[in-house]
């Protein structure tokens, strides 16, 4: 008979219960401390409480006008600028039916001392020409010219006032625009300068279909805003130089 050790168990016997599993640790936050359990409930809870006020103020925001946008429209608008902005509308009634083209001339001064005024430069059919066959074109080639020339009409009158603070902010945001594409362009020459910029806006409707009996004019209309002074600026930082090239309207 062998020798019973009495430091170990016994083997259960055949008809004995197989002893229970280890007990496992509970997993996520039930895994935590309490107090941790608190601070992540509270944290849970403030996110999605910023994620349904955000959802509702960009729905507002769209949406056409009603009672609460009437009451409540500048907290909506200090919620959505600048950050979330959209340029669009729900249930849009009026669909555009126009092409706009952003145009623009500058007055140089030569290397020589003199100055000359460009031709029109069609930035807009320059935006164009890039986005044309291109299966990834820029966020920049598609919406900056136009995002900028609708917030400029936005905030100014027909008589091209500024409407709000917010006007001289739009004013100052499409001439840099207009700006570097005409440096980009090399406008001004070797040792000339962009002193002015005039922009315009060249108008068009577009044309029916064919079966439509709709009659709409083909003319152009152009919306001419004044001359604007660039600020001056150091030598290092480069200046506006003419390549008379691309996109340029006589």
């Amino acid at each position: 008979m062998d020798a019973y050790d009495g430091g170990s168990k016994a083997p259960p016997g055949p008809g004995a219960a197989p002893p229970p599993p280890p007990a496992e640790g509970r997993a996520g936050i039930a895994g935590l401390s309490l107090p941790y359990q608190v601070g992540v409930a509270v944290a849970l809870a403030v996110v999605a409480v910023v994620v349904c006020v955000q959802v509702g103020m960009v729905f507002l925001h769209v949406a056409p006008s009603n009672t609460v946008t009437k009451q409540h429209g500048r907290a909506i608008d200090d919620w959505i600028y600048p950050e979330f902005e959209q340029n669009w509308k729900l249930f849009a009634p009026n669909p555009l039916q126009q092409n706009i083209a952003v145009q623009v001339r500058a007055q140089i001064r030569t290397g020589d001392g003199g100055t000359r005024t460009t031709g029109w430069y069609d930035l807009s059919a320059q935006d164009g020409r890039a986005i044309d066959g291109n299966l990834l074109p820029s966020h920049t080639q598609q919406n900056e010219l136009r995002r900028a020339w609708d917030f400029f009409v936005a905030t100014h009158d027909g008589q091209n006032r500024p409407v709000g603070l917010r006007g001289s902010l739009s004013e100052t945001y499409l001439r840099r625009i207009v700006t570097l594409r005409l440096e980009r362009d090399d406008v001004a020459g070797r040792g000339g300068a962009v002193e002015l910029v005039q922009i315009r806006s060249r108008t068009t409707n577009v044309k029916p279909p064919k079966w439509s009996d709709e009659k709409v004019s083909d003319r152009p209309v152009y919306r001419v805003l004044p001359w604007w002074s660039l600020p001056e600026r150091d030598e290092d930082s480069g200046s506006a130089k003419n390549s008379g090239s691309a996109g340029r309207v006589q």
